[in-house]
């Protein structure tokens, strides 16, 4: 039996959808299942019970016999978020007690950390776990994640095998519901549909040209792997990162998109809002030598490759994983 938290939101429901495929169909999944629209992520998914968030301890503590290994993928992720108390309630106090049932029960886990840890890159992008102290995160989301992290390290008492995965720029599959906070491509994409062409943040810096910002880019097909992998492999425990390894910019993400839809790029620029503006990355790129040096030699989706099955396969038919 498999728990997986956050199980009915986007990268969740990808994790369900890649372990159903590998026949692990006695799945747990926990979240807060108010949301319809969410709910249409794991229609046709294959699961043993679906478990509401704030009943999940007394469940886990009722059945931790049952429980074979964790997924940690649930939080509030939205960086404009300001209220601090909300993070901490659901991004570090959960993963702290979930924490601590591990230990108590013996179970393994992997928990979703996020590249918002990294701040404005001042430090780089080393998942070197004694750069954590250094860091400084530029939004609530990015603190409530690398204070779960530094807690974490500092633990004397720790489940037997524990990765806390530092997420880069995921897109892909079963992120309708995100708003505001879905993917560039998903954005694009309907801006390309509604109007033939798309708007992209202009640069307010003199070292970047419009459209040249650049991030890591991972395919949520390739980010499952990496956590199935880890699911079998369960050693190396610590902190990893998961991007791509290779920044590209949002232009070449949008051409990626227009390219899919046999279509002549229309790009245009606009201003970033305000609101976003002294906290956006204009440069990310995940240092993956550490994933790779325990055993993961799976090449990694390219934006191209990435972009095309997305668009062509989910968001043109308009499907799920």
């Amino acid at each position: 039996m498999i728990v997986i938290t956050g199980a009915e939101g986007f990268i969740g429901s990808c994790l369900v959808a890649r372990l159903n495929s590998e026949g692990y169909n006695d799945l747990i999944l926990v979240d807060d299942f108010s949301d319809g629209e969410r709910a249409l992520n794991i229609v046709d998914k294959k699961y043993t019970a679906k478990v509401e968030r704030k009943a999940f301890f007394k469940w886990l503590d009722e059945n931790e016999n049952l429980v074979q290994f964790v997924f940690h993928i649930g939080a509030r992720t939205d960086t404009t978020e300001t209220d601090e108390q909300i993070f901490k309630e659901l991004n570090l106090d959960f993963s702290i007690q979930l924490w601590k049932a591990c230990v108590s029960y013996g179970l393994p886990i992997v928990y979703a950390s996020s590249a918002a840890t990294y701040g404005n890159g001042d430090f780089g992008y080393d998942d070197d776990m004694a750069l954590l102290e250094k860091l400084v995160p530029m939004n609530p989301y990015g603190r409530s994640k690398n204070d779960f992290d530094k807690w974490a390290i500092a633990q004397t008492e720790s489940p037997y095998f524990w990765v806390g995965l530092k997420f880069f720029n995921v897109y892909g599959p079963n992120e309708y519901h995100k708003g505001r906070m879905a993917s560039v491509v998903l954005h694009a994409f309907n801006q390309l549909q509604k109007t033939g062409k798309v708007n992209l943040f202009r640069s307010h810096r003199p070292d970047y040209k419009d459209g040249e910002q650049m991030r890591d880019f991972i395919y949520v097909k390739d980010l499952v792997d990496v956590c199935i992998y880890l699911m079998h492999h369960r050693k190396n425990s610590g902190i990893y990162n998961l991007g791509s390894g290779q920044a590209r910019t949002f232009y070449d993400l949008v051409k990626s998109i227009f390219v899919a839809l046999h279509k002549e790029p229309n790009i245009d620029f606009i201003d970033t809002p305000e609101d976003i503006r002294d906290k956006y990355q204009y440069f990310t790129e995940a240092k993956m030598q550490k994933l790779k040096n325990i055993g993961y030699n799976k090449a990694f989706t390219s934006i191209e490759d990435g972009v095309k099955d997305y668009v062509q396969q989910y968001l043109e038919p308009h499907k799920r994983w």
